[in-house]
């Protein structure tokens, strides 16, 4: 039986946008859209985007509306090979002289007084550090949104510069579905098929056309984004990074924002608003999500999502596009402590924050159910170790199968901390609240009998009632016994008073990620993955703990 899918094209362009074919240098014409033009020139916001610059998912008639009445053109554009546009549909590899052209067009416009800036989420955000990579000298500013500049989503990495991780499916299945021609389509893969290639091969036959970007990851062969200098080492422009401490992408955005934070000529330009926030712009305050504040179908709650979307990048712009503003009148760094609201501060980490160990003790207990073992400030007096099983017929369950919406569900993890091969840790109830600023890590000490093994580590919150609600994670594909030390990004969160901190530990994610093969052999083409038994070992010497950023008591500054 052929699988069905549904083809989703180009949506019609608004009235109130005028619609050209840009030129690029290779004769290939991308169809963007420019609002707000009038006779007196004006600074310009760039958008390039390869999601249907007229679909309601991107929503830009409505964002298009906040910045024309703040005084800007809002330009749009579909990327090279997406809808209206010409050319290739091949992700990643053309965006930095595309980006250039089209700087290159808009300065040349009668309603342009030469300054542009760029503005969006994800991909789009990808365009922006590809523009600050070709270093066009109009580019004075960019608000990339929850994205990093190495987010090519490869066989066993989002992020280039990170350490090895666990093949990413839904990365890989993002590609089959967007970045096959200029439309999307939409279908179900049959994720339990083996070998894994399979289910997509069985989508291709029925579309009847291939994603070649999906079949360059899947086949090992990376993407090459830049074709310039990588945007570290460009032509530093002002930067708001606008984070969202629930996104998928959200540890390699801070990577960016830290590491530019630390550089000459960059740091000085450098500012961060996170928000509690997921990839698809929920916040914790409304998950799990109702039909009134899902703003994918509820338009008052559009509205309601787009004024705070907006915000940041127009006052961030008054200040570097239009002058009307002095960048003393930006905080450094806005930042909002889940369960309790904004704060503003100098830098981040906060001053004043400081590092908190908790160690994983009593490991005999961790295959239980919460509790489990210990998480506490005391490193464990004796040695001990504990095993967990990777079994690829019986696969750890994803939270959600869609981890750019997650905070509209927001589940309930007990059952899967319950489960006897995922290890947890607990720490007792907490007296008082105890508030999270900054980075998370995990170094844990583990073995494996395979080759090749997966560490999935979870930090929860542990509420009164026994539910246990995400807080950070973060992944790493192991190749030897040793000290693995596990990003789990960085974040703004008050653990309340009562509830409890969980770190879970796993050797699968599915379907978020590809299952190991549990051998050397590429687990997209394995018709027989393989069981192993991990070791995690604990105490003097192999000190396996939690690291957290914390801050003191009632300190901040609120808005």
């Amino acid at each position: 039986m052929s699988l069905a899918f549904e083809r989703v094209a180009a949506q019609p362009v608004p009235e109130h946008a005028r619609q050209h074919l840009v030129r690029m240098r290779d004769g290939v014409r991308l169809a963007t859209d420019v609002y707000g033009a009038k006779t007196e020139p004006a600074p310009t916001v760039l958008v390039r985007l390869p999601y249907d610059k007229n679909s309601r998912y991107v929503f830009f008639e409505q964002v298009a509306e906040r910045f024309t009445a703040r005084g800007y053109v809002m330009v749009v554009q579909d990327v090279r090979g997406k809808f209206r546009s010409q050319g290739r549909t091949l992700g990643w590899t053309g965006e930095v002289d595309d980006g250039y052209d089209t700087i290159e067009w808009v300065t040349h416009q009668p309603w342009s007084d030469g300054v542009v800036g760029m503005f969006g989420d994800s991909y789009y955000g990808f365009t922006q550090w590809s523009a600050v990579s070709s270093q066009h000298p109009a580019l004075r500013a960019i608000v990339p949104r929850v994205t990093c500049t190495d987010v090519v989503p490869g066989v066993a990495t989002v992020d280039a510069r990170a350490e090895r991780q666990p093949g990413w499916l839904e990365g890989a299945d993002y590609l089959a579905h967007v970045w096959v021609d200029n439309d999307t389509y939409e279908f179900e893969p049959d994720l339990t098929t083996r070998p894994l290639i399979a289910a997509y091969e069985q989508a291709f036959t029925a579309i009847g056309k291939r994603s070649a970007g999906f079949d360059l990851v899947v086949g090992g062969i990376p993407l090459a984004a830049y074709n310039g200098p990588h945007p570290y080492d460009a032509r530093p422009v002002p930067v708001l990074h606008c984070v969202g401490w629930f996104d998928n992408l959200g540890v390699a955005h801070m990577r960016d924002y830290t590491e530019l934070a630390r550089r000459p000529g960059w740091a000085a330009v450098q500012y961060l608003s996170a928000d509690s926030t997921d990839h698809e712009n929920y916040f914790l305050e409304h998950a799990p999500v109702a039909p009134e504040t899902d703003h994918m179908v509820d338009d008052d709650a559009l509205t309601r999502m787009l004024d705070a979307y907006t915000a940041p990048a127009l006052r961030f712009f008054d200040v570097f596009l239009k002058g009307t503003e002095h960048p003393d009148t930006l905080p450094r760094v806005r930042w909002k402590l889940g369960h309790v609201g904004w704060r503003t501060s100098t830098s981040w980490p906060p001053p004043g924050a400081t590092a908190l160990d908790l160690h994983l003790d009593a490991p005999a207990a961790a295959p239980g159910p919460l509790p489990g073992g210990v998480l506490g400030e005391r490193p464990a007096a004796q040695g001990e170790s504990v095993e967990w099983r990777y079994d690829p017929d019986d696969l750890v369950p994803s939270a959600v199968a869609n981890t750019f919406m997650l905070l509209h569900d927001h589940p309930d993890e007990r059952p899967t901390a319950d489960r006897d091969d995922v290890l947890v840790f607990t720490t007792p109830a907490f007296e008082t609240p105890l508030d999270l600023a900054g980075p998370v890590r995990a170094e844990l000490h583990a073995a494996s009998t395979a080759p090749t093994y997966d560490l999935f580590v979870r930090l929860l919150d542990v509420a009164p009632d026994g539910t246990a609600r995400l807080v950070v994670r973060g992944c790493v594909q192991a190749d030897a016994p040793g000290a693995w030390d596990v990003d789990l990004g960085h974040t703004g969160y008050r653990v309340r008073t009562g509830h409890r901190l969980a770190l879970t530990l796993a050797s699968s994610d599915f379907p978020n990620h590809v299952p190991n093969s549990g051998s050397t052999e590429n687990p997209w083409y394995t018709t027989a993955p393989k069981a192993s038994l991990q070791t995690l070992r604990t105490g003097p010497g192999q000190r396996s703990r939690l690291r957290l950023t914390v801050l003191p008591a009632a300190s901040g500054t609120g808005e």
